[in-house]
């Protein structure tokens, strides 16, 4: 058998749950700093599912202005683990600026991805007592109210959505490159 034939299928398997749990740790990032509801059934899991690490990291690296700085020290120390296990001969360096890399993808997809729904939810129009609607609003507010602001509605029509999209394109577009440059 090949050395690669179970080590394969485990990094699927350990890429899997790191990145699943890293977005978990992303959400309630943007959850707590919005100030989404907390009795919210998707929020009071995400909350249940992070508590444990983020309660023993909460002293060292305690939340500021609602941006709780635990968390996102969990997401970076979660990808240099992936990092390593990906790279083996990685520096701490390497592994740093591409889990670093990889949050802030990350967090810029969760804002295309959010904004995607939420456009199409807008076409269904569900109910507005729906958690995860809910939560996708409010996950996706702190893109889409300036745009908001910028760009009224023109005859029934919110193209503010758009002008997010595209400014979150350019973002992840200056952004990225320059750090994949420092690896």
């Amino acid at each position: 058998m090949p050395a690669g034939y179970l080590s394969n299928p485990l990094m699927l398997i350990a890429s899997s749950l790191i990145g699943a749990y890293v977005f978990i740790l992303i959400l309630r990032v943007l959850l707590q700093y919005t100030g989404a509801d907390s009795r919210n059934p998707v929020s009071s899991f995400i909350i249940k599912a992070t508590q444990a690490p983020l309660k023993a990291l909460k002293p060292i690296f305690p939340t500021i202005k609602n941006f709780n700085l635990a968390a996102v020290v969990l997401m970076v120390a979660l990808q240099m683990a992936l990092g390593f296990l990906l790279h083996s001969n990685a520096s701490v360096w390497t592994a740093f600026i591409w889990s670093l890399t990889e949050v802030i993808s990350n967090v810029l997809n969760v804002f295309i991805y959010g904004i995607f729904a939420t456009v199409i939810l807008s076409w269904i129009n569900p109910s507005t007592y729906n958690p995860v609607v809910a939560l996708l609003y409010k996950i996706t507010e702190p893109v889409m109210k300036p745009c908001q602001r910028m760009i009224p509605p023109m005859g029934g029509f919110d193209l503010s959505p758009m002008v997010a999209l595209l400014g979150l394109q350019v973002l992840k577009m200056l952004l990225l490159p320059p750090l994949f440059a420092l690896i």
